[in-house]
């Protein structure tokens, strides 16, 4: 997508501070952090949201969960973390390319809302 902002971060037109990358995924710390950790973790192929994964694509959400926890274990967040994936205007998702945030670094209250 020549318009995506998460395509042009991965493609290297926009800086990011990358912690992580592969031949699939790509993550990076978001720009707003929520917690100490913010970490968002993408697919390198474009798929808008949770919506349009299909048995097509289902490996580039497959690859980002195997990276996660490699993500994780080298930002130290041995005690725990949350991962959460906004599918949709109405949910909060504000760049429509399939992304998950990893949140840590702290004491995560049970209630996300």
């Amino acid at each position: 997508m020549t318009d995506c902002l998460f395509c042009k971060i991965i493609a290297g037109e926009i800086p990011s501070a990358k912690v992580y990358e592969d031949d699939k995924v790509f993550a990076f710390r978001d720009i707003n952090p929520q917690a100490p950790t913010h970490i968002l973790v993408v697919p390198k192929n474009h798929i808008a949201s949770a919506n349009d994964i299909t048995e097509s694509n289902a490996d580039a959400a497959a690859a980002c969960f195997t990276a996660i926890p490699k993500i994780a274990a080298a930002e130290g967040l041995t005690e725990g973390y949350r991962v959460i994936n906004n599918c949709g205007a109405a949910a909060g998702q504000t760049v429509m390319h399939l992304h998950f945030h990893l949140i840590g670094g702290c004491t995560l209250g049970e209630k996300i809302v």
